[in-house]
């Protein structure tokens, strides 16, 4: 795996909380100068009050964060993956997407979901 972490919805709402285990995930991908990948879905089910979720709107505008739009390519490979698995969820489907690319592991507070899409995907439960 290289250096970094695909968050999914569920990472960014722990962070977001101040989830003691995210902070210091962060911290250390800070120091190591990792790269953080934020699937655009993740960020649109966790972003509500972008005014008030302080530590989100943080960790976006951070050099070493990447948030990945949902374009024509992305799409096409999640639609993909959701009739290859059978499942529904796109921004699950994304996740996988992103994590994939970049080689990374996913920060997630739900892998069940995640496994089915790719049980071979290195995930970090929160």
């Amino acid at each position: 795996m290289t250096p970094g972490l695909t968050f999914d919805a569920g990472g960014l709402i722990a962070l977001d909380r101040g989830d003691r285990r995210v902070v210091v995930l962060l911290a250390r991908a800070n120091e190591t100068g990792a790269t953080i990948t934020i699937p655009s879905a993740a960020l649109a089910q966790a972003i509500r009050r972008p005014e008030r979720q302080v530590r989100l709107a943080r960790l976006i505008r951070q050099q070493r964060t990447n948030v990945v739009p949902l374009d024509r390519v992305d799409a096409s490979n999640v639609g993909r993956l959701l009739a290859a698995s059978g499942t529904a969820d796109i921004c699950d489907a994304h996740v996988v997407i992103c994590a994939r690319r970049e080689a990374q592991r996913v920060v997630t507070s739900d892998p069940e979901d995640l496994r089915v899409l790719d049980p071979e995907l290195d995930l970090l439960e929160i």
